[in-house]
């Protein structure tokens, strides 16, 4: 799977948004979760609502900040944050 640029990005729920890709593919990330699990106090402070929703894209990326937070591109493609595939499979 071949993922692509991420064209456009809101925020549906308090941690959650939707993500459209430049191929039309649109996914709602939840990522509350992976917050939660942080231990390092730079992705914790993204627990904050007001720093959470200052996301922004950026040549297809979606970041926080100077890139104190950012994510895979094929991970927000798939909707798996969590690598919970590689969980399972590795189970």
């Amino acid at each position: 799977m071949q993922p692509c640029n991420i064209a456009e990005a809101a925020q549906v729920q308090r941690y959650a948004l939707r993500l459209k890709f430049e191929d039309g593919t649109e996914r709602i990330v939840d990522f509350e979760p992976f917050l939660l699990r942080a231990r390092h106090p730079q992705i914790r402070a993204f627990l904050d609502p007001r720093a959470f929703a200052e996301f922004r894209i950026d040549h297809g990326e979606l970041i926080w900040g100077d890139y104190e937070l950012c994510f895979p591109v094929i991970d927000l493609y798939t909707g798996d944050i969590l690598h919970t595939r590689d969980l399972a499979a590795a189970a």
